[in-house]
């Protein structure tokens, strides 16, 4: 199960995009690599709003559908 939070509340985490989106400032989010349990993401074009936190198995399930 996922839940919501503001980013400010991850501290200083290093966030990532896919190297698919290469330089596209578009639709895009990143994710919060080195939590064991869980993926944060957020969208890249609001890195101060809110944080969606899934679990590793959405995670995966969810990529895996793409």
């Amino acid at each position: 199960m996922g839940g919501t939070m503001n980013s400010c509340d991850l501290g200083a985490i290093s966030w990532i995009k896919s190297s698919y989106s290469g330089n596209d400032a578009g639709n895009c989010i990143e994710i919060a690599p080195g939590f064991p349990d869980t993926v944060p993401v957020r969208d890249s074009k609001n890195p101060d709003g809110p944080v969606l936190v899934v679990s590793r198995t959405a995670w995966s399930a969810f990529t895996a559908a793409l």
